[in-house]
């Protein structure tokens, strides 16, 4: 073997290199897109796979910002492309120039992504959404001035409440200039105040068509202004078998614009006979209610106190003067009673008394400024003392005193 037979890692990288691209010039690759990255390049990096195997593929910046819709791991794509060979790493890769999604349609893939994403930000929670008004005074239309859908709507508004006032917000229902015109029309409708009329209730919607007629109704502008409004929304889009995205966000969805009409509005008529049922109804209560209390005034009328008001005076004035008069003899009783218990008292304290013994002779002796004579030892020369008799008493002065032998 010669040195000339040799081949380097380099030589056999790009001779496979030439080979594949040669090969392999443009190709179409079906498969599920795995470990999808995104660096600050704004390059793409993923793997196509299927059961068996699976291909590094690599979609520049230019053609990544041409995808029309967005790429994530587990979506099943066809990429277009051609192979080539990634000399640093040894391997082969698919050089991606353009993606469609495999099994459905571009507009059906863009559609899907649109209502996951809506979905994630909570535009579709039936939490946020807010009951109808029961007796709107003012409804907003945003449609076509033109179709069908707005002549079903009116004649319903003039057949079932014509006492609302019915404000056309005209728009393009279809076409490429139709969602940014419908997303204007509730915006102008949520302003305040709109011409003096305050909005209670906005419905926006179009009559039947084909998929691409409604698909104004399936954009996310549309979505976002609908979100957005103060004013409760009716969404009633094509037929019933059709569904939207601004059906979905929508506070209340309607199988059609007529059955949105009705949704919304009461019948006048059967109000109007409510209500005289309803005030027959009150004129019959209140009667039987008149007749209860007339009853029941007769019956007070009729009544002792009514027929005879001061029996009843009479009679607790002769019972007050029976406990008027029980009252006085029981204290005269009690009086009496305190009295002799009295008498007795002061016979038994008079009896007692040391006065009572000068009555039989004896006198009493006192000191005049201490009335406290006990005994001679207390006695000085010219003191003067009181002695008390049975019928006065004598003031003397001492000159001499002896004590008892």
């Amino acid at each position: 073997m010669t040195e000339s037979q040799v081949l380097t890692i380099s030589a056999i990288t790009a001779t496979i290199k030439q080979l594949l691209e040669a090969g392999f010039p443009q190709v179409w690759v079906a498969g599920e897109i795995s470990n999808l990255s995104r660096p600050a390049s704004k390059h793409l990096y993923f793997a196509l796979r299927d059961s068996q195997a699976q291909l590094k593929c690599v979609m520049y910046r230019s053609s990544a910002e041409r995808c029309p819709f967005d790429l994530h791991d587990g979506l099943e794509i066809l990429a277009k492309g051609r192979i080539t060979v990634y000399p640093p790493s040894g391997q082969y890769q698919l050089i991606v120039d353009a993606i469609q999604p495999k099994g459905m349609g571009l507009q059906e893939l863009k559609l899907r992504q649109l209502k996951e994403k809506l979905q994630k930000l909570g535009y579709f929670s039936s939490e946020r959404k807010r009951p109808l008004p029961k007796f709107p005074r003012r409804i907003a239309l945003v449609t076509s001035p033109t179709g069908a859908a707005i002549r079903d709507m009116l004649e319903v508004f003039r057949s079932r409440w014509p006492v609302a006032e019915i404000l056309l917000f005209p728009v393009r229902v279809q076409g490429d200039t139709a969602p940014a015109e419908i997303a204007r029309a509730i915006r102008i409708s949520n302003e305040t105040p709109l011409a003096g009329y305050p909005i209670d209730l906005l419905i926006v919607g179009r009559g039947g068509g084909s998929a691409e007629d409604l698909s104004a109704f399936d954009t996310e502008i549309v979505a976002d202004a609908i979100f957005e409004s103060r004013i409760p929304v009716i969404s009633a889009v094509g037929h019933e078998i059709d569904v939207s995205i601004s059906d979905m966000v929508a506070d209340y969805r309607a199988l059609t614009p007529t059955q949105a009409a009705v949704a919304c509005t009461p019948v006048r008529d059967e109000l109007l006979s409510n209500l005289e049922a309803n005030l027959s109804r009150l004129g019959e209560l209140l009667r039987q209610k008149a007749e209860r209390i007339r009853v029941r005034l007769d019956s007070i009328v009729r009544h002792q106190a009514f027929r005879s008001p001061l029996d009843g005076i009479r009679d607790r004035e002769q019972r007050l003067d029976l406990l008027a008069d029980r009252l006085l003899r029981n204290w005269q009783d009690r009086k009496s009673r305190y009295q002799n218990q009295l008498v007795t008292a002061s016979a038994k304290l008079e009896s007692l008394s040391p006065l009572k013994v000068l009555s039989r002779g004896y006198s009493l002796t006192q000191e005049i400024e201490t009335s406290k004579i006990a005994t001679t030892k207390e006695l000085k020369i010219d003191q003067r003392i009181r002695t008390r008799l049975a019928d006065g008493e004598i003031i003397s002065r001492i000159e001499e005193v002896k004590p008892a032998s």
